[in-house]
Parts: structure tokens; C-alpha cells; sequence
């Protein structure tokens, strides 16, 4: 199972669990995490969610191997998306086209590079590890930014850093994150779940609807 569920309370801490690839995101798993984060916004019981990688690693991004070994009908059948380019849910990586009434807290530890650095800037803030790092590593291969990036970075961090982040394809460490913008808390090492769930439970402890 690429996407596992925790509940405690009203929180949900939802799991990448594809260690083997640095839980790359496929066809399956962005379905997996389309469902899952379609299930907690309609789940009446659920207030706040958490977005974590199983085993070091928030994300690759894109799976390209699985891409790479499809012919181009195999590639829009298993993506959901049609021919002339006009997209169904799940988008190329799951959730990252839902607009959700309720917070999504990212908890990035190790690579949150190319999609999976999107995936976290969907998320309304993100807790990162000290060697933790994001990356649009995807432009070192021609790969464009799929699934939000290009609005949601420049929003966080100005046009012209965005810009200089999305050409260079750097890395960008947890330090430099924190002061850009890119994250709102920095912990020690195997200590971003527990914030970003504490987060989450005193979120949840406040009114929901103001």
C-alpha cells in the first residue's frame, strides 16, 4: 500500500510509504492520495491533516520510471488524462488541484524535490527537518513543473527568487527554506512528525469555522 491513513482525534496524518523510491509518486499513489485527502475534506469528524514520507524522504516527485516505461496511451490512461491535454482528478500527483476548507500541514524530512516540492507547497505550511532540502530538480531534465508550482512558489517567496529557484534548479537547504519562506518551523532530525501533529492538534482544538 503506497498511502496509509492515522487517525487521532480529529487529525490526520496521511503517509507516503515508498521508501524503496523516495516515495516517488505513480499512477496508483496519486490516486491513493487524490482519495485520501478527498476523504478527510468530506469527513464531517476531520479538522486538520499531516502530509508525511515514510522512511527519510517527503518525495522524489513524479515516478519517472513508471513514466518512462509507458507508450503515450498507457501514459494518459494511467494519469486520467485525455488527449488533449485537459486534466480529471487525480492531477499528475494526486491531491495538488484540490482546494480544501481544511489545513493540510507538510512534515518534510530528507529530499522534497521536483513534484514532491510541489506537493508541499500545496500544503498550507510545512515543518522541515534541519537536513531536510527542496529542489526543483526536475528542470535539470527538461521537466517542466506539473501540478501547481509555478503559482504556489512565487506566492511564497516573491517572483524573481521563484524565478532564480525554478531556472537554477538548485537545492535549497532547511535553513535557507526558513528564512525565504519556504518553511515556518525547522526541528532536529526524525522530529518533524510529532510538530507538525502537535501543530495540527492545536489547530484543531480551535473553532473550525469563523
Amino acid at each position: 500500500m503506497s498511502v496509509r491513513i492515522e487517525k487521532t482525534a480529529s487529525v490526520w496524518t496521511v503517509i507516503l510509504s515508498r521508501p524503496q523510491s523516495r516515495n516517488a509518486i505513480n499512477a496508483e499513489t496519486a490516486t491513493a492520495l487524490y482519495d485520501a485527502f478527498n476523504d478527510f475534506e468530506q469527513d464531517d469528524s476531520a479538522s486538520v491533516a499531516v502530509l508525511w514520507g515514510e522512511g527519510g524522504a517527503f518525495s522524489a516527485g513524479w515516478d519517472l520510471k513508471q513514466a518512462a516505461a509507458l507508450e503515450n496511451d498507457q501514459f494518459f490512461e494511467s494519469h486520467n488524462i485525455s488527449k488533449d491535454g485537459s486534466e480529471v482528478p487525480p492531477a499528475l500527483l494526486g491531491p495538488t488541484r484540490l482546494d480544501l476548507d481544511k489545513p493540510v500541514i507538510a512534515a518534510v524530512s530528507g529530499p522534497a524535490v521536483a513534484g514532491g516540492m510541489e506537493l508541499a507547497l500545496w500544503c498550507d505550511f510545512r515543518v522541515m527537518e534541519k537536513s531536510a532540502y527542496f529542489g526543483v530538480y526536475c528542470r535539470r531534465w527538461g521537466i517542466p513543473l506539473i501540478d501547481g508550482g509555478t503559482v504556489r512558489l512565487p506566492r511564497l517567496v516573491g517572483e524573481g527568487r521563484a524565478r532564480e529557484i525554478i531556472l537554477t534548479g538548485r537545492r535549497i537547504d532547511a535553513d535557507e527554506s526558513l528564512a525565504i519562506g519556504l518553511c515556518e518551523y525547522l526541528v532536529e532530525e526524525g522530529e518533524c512528525r510529532e510538530k507538525a501533529e502537535a501543530l495540527a492538534h492545536e489547530i484543531a482544538a480551535h473553532p473550525q469555522i469563523c
